[in-house]
């Protein structure tokens, strides 16, 4: 994949060029506005288009962006986010790999005047001093909107009893942590449903693929009814396992995903997937818009979540706006 990266050498030469000045001096004059990003990884199709997505948008501001990719790694973001502090970067965007753990390196980032902006996966901390927005998706509301559909398919098929399997995101990040409570806010008072099992896929089509693998050793098909997976990366691998045992298709076991990518959203279609909760991975002409903003000085929204919704087995899968990214 072409990545548009402002190198490092050549923006070390800007600054020294450049000086010291002050963010407050760029007046948010796109030519002299670089952006540091780290991104966590490339686990999946929705990181991949993430990352395109704040390329593409970056290249349409005309700021340069600094990106590095943390493979998976706090260390890595860390160690990114003090590099671009070392560079003096007008604004530091990155996608946290989990939730504590950053209130040090962004005190760093506070001191030096440099605004951050959280994209995707929100952080634990006290100080809400240490970034200045917040850009991504509700997770509790996709796992709350992935709980109603279940309810409503229960409802339908008229049963008293689902077991469910959930293979969860990374332990400790924001999305894993959102969707897990906000599906359970909605069934866990509902005495048809018992979760029997819930494990780390890591957001990892691989280990949803080994978490399948190990969940039907251990129930046997007939022994889960549903399958919540946190994105679609882990639900395509679990379907791959489902096809190889090929056990898909035979029983009508419920399978509810995350994200929206185009493979699930044809697995929908194709009948081997019931619902598919959106998560777009497309934030980053909203994080340029703010970029733009704070660089200019002017006051920004402290939390912007983007317009989501769901596509099911109830919806007309004809329909042209049922589509994947």
């Amino acid at each position: 994949m072409r990545r548009r990266i402002v190198p490092i050498l050549v923006l070390l030469v800007l600054f020294l060029l450049t000086g010291c000045a002050g963010k407050q001096e760029t007046g948010g004059d796109s030519a002299s506005v670089v952006v540091g990003f780290s991104q966590l990884g490339a686990e999946s199709s929705w990181r991949i288009a993430n990352t395109v997505s704040m390329e593409q948008a970056a290249k349409a501001a005309g700021y340069g962006l600094m990106m590095e990719n943390a493979n998976q790694k706090q260390e890595k973001q860390i160690d990114a986010i003090r590099s671009f502090i070392a560079y003096r970067v007008d604004v530091i965007v990155f996608s946290p790999i989990v939730q504590t753990g950053w209130d040090n390196v962004l005190a760093e980032a506070k001191q030096a005047d440099i605004p951050v902006i959280i994209m995707d996966r929100m952080i634990d901390t006290q100080d809400d001093s240490l970034y200045r927005a917040y850009v991504g998706a509700d997770f509790y509301a996709e796992g709350v909107r992935a709980g109603e559909y279940l309810i409503r398919k229960a409802d339908t098929l008229g049963a008293d009893h689902l077991r469910i399997v959930e293979i969860c995101g990374t332990t400790g990040s924001t999305p894993m942590q959102d969707r897990q409570r906000g599906f359970m806010d909605v069934i866990g008072k509902d005495e048809r449903f018992t979760v029997i099992e819930s494990v780390d896929g890591d957001f990892l089509q691989s280990k949803g693929e080994e978490c399948m693998r190990e969940l039907l050793q251990k129930y046997g098909t007939d022994g889960i009814d549903v399958i919540y997976s946190h994105n679609d990366a882990m639900t395509l691998g679990a379907l791959n396992v489902l096809e190889k045992e090929e056990t898909a298709g035979s029983k009508d076991m419920i399978i509810i995903t995350v994200d929206g990518e185009k493979d699930a959203v044809d697995a929908l279609k194709a009948g081997k997937i019931n619902c598919v909760v959106q998560c777009t991975p497309h934030l980053g002409p909203s994080v340029m818009k703010l970029v733009r903003d704070v660089t200019a000085g002017k006051e920004i929204p402290k939390v912007y979540h983007p317009d989501e919704g769901a596509f099911s087995d109830f919806d007309d899968l004809t329909d042209p706006a049922v589509e994947g990214f």
